[in-house]
């Protein structure tokens, strides 16, 4: 285009840049996110104090030994040494636990399980402390572990409580009844670490009262608290836990096990002291994923509507108790997952080993039976010679069902619209279609496969998980709300783990006040309990408490203009930082509203109770559920039995969309912790020793391994009984992406691929003579 063209079209005025939106339903940015991105985000290996001393633990090289003796007086006449603690210098309770009171502080008669804590040391330098914990001396006398979890019902007592932590029988309707077409299957589960970014650590300071803080990347402090306040001998009072910077969280921040010795020796040595693990400390002392046994038998009519499911789950709780209890009852009462089965027979066990303890990890107990009972409903098209799609669609949960427990499913469940949706989605375009230098082979850019070995399948999977609580937990939470000045502040123990609750605390507060500038305080001990981190608490309870909270601050600020104008404040409404009547008459700033005032209000959220399973596994349970569906692609060498997922096609109802970017990445993220849970994670425990305890050992997916990740559809129909209708959304894709890809391994195979992670040999086809 020449100059005097350009010159002849007339100017266009710019349009007035936009004030950037702000509440619920947009992406606001986290406020952290610069410095965590900048790398000046505070962590808990990032604390010191003046006066500092590092600790080392002593953990045992035996999953299951008798000690004769402990002596730690070479450690003790280190130079340097400061503290030298065991099992005798627990001045309190010897033992701690969330539900049951069975591990102890330090082994004092028998390690259970490999990496168990047997005394802890304070030396004015890390490598000090590391050697004088090397030095001390203990007598064991090995033991032969019991590995098996079928043979913990007949081994002798690992532990005074016994073997069997618990055991759930589910009845639901007629035993006898039979289907035209019967499948049975036997699936096993890996342990799965949760693999946090940063190992555990923390800095314990004493205090001139003679208590102890503790500061430290806690997803649950005030339960961490009382726990380790227990074992100190100490009143609740005088121990405060201050949480740091959360490098990730999803279960492994909950073991006390690193907190508590930390304690004792800022305790004994009257300095602060501070732990710092290493990668392989980390995978010693943090709960895992609950290895697991699966036998079923489904049973079904000639149209492939079922019948009756029978299972057996076992799961392997290792050597605690710790949250295996939860775990089981969700395994048992998803056994079925979001189909309608109108009769269930399921017999679920959780049993104590010499392995290292199991816990809570992301989708505990759904993601283990989601992968069983997608493989029965795999084989079921197969010996009906239906499309997979299609016999899930006859069988799908709508809302009005019953579950297998007798609960009716109150909350919206758009199962069947979940499924249609990844169904329909376009499929990706076969290898052959696109340029071979685009093509990426099984194993990698360098595969060493032969492109004629290569098959494509696509595989189903439906998933289903509980949000909050379940059998009769008391869940609630608390909030403050505090407005001065124009800022408004929010004071809430609610963890932030990545999940986002600061973020959505903030868009709450701006939401219902106008507020633009709104802080949320750092998290202790001197606040309210809020409760764990754990299925979606905080974006129900915690952020229910901080709207609640921020309401009453909004009636104390309109309650007097609505009394100058002669109004109710329900004809008062605020929207983009303005204060408005119905009628017009009042127009003014929330700024101006709120000049000179100092406001706030604390209020409390807790939603309806649900009650323990009965000795038939029945009962109402569960507070609320989320499902997800999850179409894989995969491509799969049948002479390695390498298999590369090209692309997750992911549907999910989340009830409302609270904040867009935060909730694609929860998803993105979820769908990826379960690829790994599919195709690399398994922390191998030959005879009960964790092998490898190491990101080079233990092969988390990479940048290379996620596959394009298609959120095709989130189904945004409000749960009534939740504050803002919104969905817990990060464990459901978690659950499902596993199961989804085992299908698709299995469509491209033609092999029954009943054990995660798959294995090559799962996926290998025998060449025909």
């Amino acid at each position: 285009m020449s100059n005097d063209a350009a010159t002849a079209i007339p100017a266009v005025e710019a349009p007035p840049q936009e004030q950037p939106r702000q509440g619920l339903g947009t992406s606001l940015t986290p406020a952290d996110a610069r410095a965590k991105t900048e790398g000046t985000f505070p962590y808990a290996a990032d604390l010191w104090a003046e006066g500092l001393l590092w600790a080392a633990i002593l953990r045992s090289p035996h999953a299951h030994a008798r000690i004769r003796s402990i002596d730690t007086s070479a450690a003790a006449a280190m130079p340097g040494v400061r503290a030298v603690v065991t099992h005798a210098d627990v001045p309190g309770d010897a033992a701690y636990g969330r539900t049951v009171a069975d591990r102890p502080v330090f082994a004092a008669d028998l390690v259970r399980h490999h990496g168990e804590a047997i005394a802890a040391v304070a030396a004015d330098h890390p490598d000090t402390a590391r050697l004088a914990a090397a030095a001390i001396i203990v007598d064991y006398e090995v033991l032969d572990p019991v590995t098996d979890p079928e043979q913990a019902f007949s081994a002798p007592p690992l532990h005074p409580d016994g073997n069997l932590i618990r055991h759930i029988p589910l009845r639901y309707g007629d035993p006898d009844v039979t289907g035209e077409v019967i499948v049975e299957g036997l699936y096993r589960i890996g342990r799965q670490d949760p693999a946090p970014i940063g190992a555990e650590a923390g800095l314990a300071v004493p205090r001139p009262d003679g208590g102890v803080e503790i500061y430290t990347a806690s997803t649950d402090p005030h339960t961490d608290r009382d726990l380790a306040a227990a074992c100190f001998g100490l009143p609740p009072d005088r121990v405060k836990l201050v949480v740091t910077g959360v490098p990730g969280a999803t279960g492994d921040r909950e073991d006390p096990g690193f907190q508590i010795p930390l304690g004792l020796l800022a305790l004994r040595t009257g300095a602060p002291v501070k732990l710092a693990a290493t990668r392989e400390e980390s995978f010693l002392g943090h709960a895992h994923r609950h290895p697991t046994l699966l036998r079923y038998r489904h049973h079904a009519d000639a149209d492939g509507r079922l019948v009756k499911v029978e299972a057996q789950i076992l799961l392997d709780g290792g050597a605690y108790a710790d949250a295996s209890s939860e775990t089981l009852a969700a395994a048992v009462a998803f056994a079925c997952g979001p189909y309608v089965v109108p009769h269930a027979f399921v017999e679920g066990w959780v049993v104590r080993t010499n392995n290292p303890p199991s816990g809570h990890v992301r989708g505990e107990g759904a993601l283990q039976v989601c992968a069983a009972y997608e493989g029965q409903m795999d084989k079921l098209a197969a010996k009906l010679g239906l499309d997979p799609a299609e016999l899930r669609l006859r069988n799908v949960l709508a809302t009005g069902d019953l579950l297998p427990t007798g609960q009716t499913v109150t909350c919206p469940a758009p199962v069947a619209e979940l499924l249609e949706a990844v169904r329909e989605h376009p499929l990706p375009p076969l290898p052959m279609d696109t340029a071979e230098e685009d093509w990426l082979l099984p194993g990698g850019p360098e595969g060493a496969g032969e492109p004629s070995a290569v098959r494509r399948g696509v595989g189903y999977a439906l998933g289903m998980v509980h949000m909050l609580g379940a059998e009769g937990t008391d869940e609630v939470s608390t909030a403050t709300v505090k407005v001065q000045g124009g800022v408004a502040t929010v004071l809430c123990a609610a963890v932030e783990t990545g999940q986002g609750f600061t973020t959505l605390a903030r868009q709450v507060v701006q939401d219902v006040l106008g507020v633009e500038d709104v802080q949320v305080a750092p998290v202790d001990t001197d606040q309210p309990p809020a409760g764990p981190a754990t299925h979606g608490r905080h974006t129900w309870v915690s952020a229910g408490a901080v709207e609640r909270a921020a309401k009453m601050v909004r009636t104390q600020l309109l309650q007097p203009l609505a009394h100058k104008f002669g109004m109710s404040t329900e004809l008062l409404q605020i929207a983009d930082g303005k204060i408005t009547s119905y009628d017009g008459v009042l127009s003014t700033t929330v700024a101006e509203a709120l000049e000179g005032k100092e406001l706030w209000a604390t209020a409390q959220c807790r939603p309806h109770p649900t009650e323990p399973l009965d000795e038939a596994g029945q009962g109402d349970a569960f507070v609320g559920l989320a499902f997800c569906a999850i179409r894989a692609v995969v491509d799969v060498d049948v002479e390695l039995g390498s298999v590369r997922v090209v692309e997750l096609a992911v549907a999910q109802d989340v009830g409302r969309v609270l904040n867009p970017a935060q909730l694609a990445t929860r998803i993105e993220a979820g769908v990826t912790q379960g690829l790994g849970a599919a195709l690399t994670e398994n922390l191998r425990t030959p005879r009960g020793l964790v092998r490898h305890p190491d990101l080079t050992g233990y092969a988390l997916p990479t940048a290379l391994d996620t596959p394009d990740i298609h959120i095709v559809r989130l189904v945004e129909e409000r749960d009534v009984v939740a504050p803002f209708g919104a969905k817990a959304a990060s464990a459901v894709p978690v659950v499902t992406s596993p199961a989804a890809i085992a299908s698709a391994v299995r469509a491209a195979t033609g092999r029954p691929v009943n054990r995660l992670p798959i294995r090559p040999q799962s996926a290998v086809v025998p060449s025909t003579p």
